[in-house]
């Protein structure tokens, strides 16, 4: 998938490890630039996300051809077709996040979980809505019931 490439899933991620001390090892950037199935999917699910959530707002504005766009170009189809593919397609690489987090490495764990936490996070941003475009409608409750509102343990 091409347009992973535009998205900066791969970099924010090689760049996040810079700090994580002993994990920031040359074997586990060489591992990270080396675009493995792990980060790849992770990818997947930022992109197509994204994809999803953002492209009625960017149309609106008058945005680039989105993947929905050229989606629906490509195959002559309704918006609803490339949604549910999108979906189809977002599932299939969560099974492919887990199965790379259960295959035994010598990599640090603590680096994989980074890898997955970036894409808990973009579920959580995009699963609702355009969470990042309007945070004020979709993460608000979030942060709120995160650091006003916590659970006492």
């Amino acid at each position: 998938m091409k347009t992973l490439v535009t998205g900066a899933y791969q970099m924010l991620t090689t760049a996040s490890s810079v700090g994580m001390g002993d994990v920031a090892t040359i074997e586990a950037f060489e591992w990270l630039v080396s675009n493995p199935k792990l980060l790849r999917a992770a990818s997947v699910i930022c992109r197509l996300m994204d994809d999803i959530a953002s492209h009625k707002f960017e149309q609106k504005r008058g945005h680039v051809a989105s993947g929905v766009e050229c989606f629906m170009k490509q195959y002559d189809a309704i918006e609803e077709e490339p949604y549910n593919e999108f979906r189809k397609q977002i599932t299939d690489v969560w099974k492919d996040v887990n199965e790379e987090l259960l295959r035994p490495t010598t990599l640090p764990m603590r680096l994989l979980v980074r890898i997955l936490n970036f894409a808990r996070a973009i579920d959580v941003i995009y699963k609702d809505g355009d969470g990042y475009s309007d945070a004020q409608v979709y993460l608000k409750g979030y942060i709120t019931a995160l650091f006003i509102d916590p659970v006492l343990i």
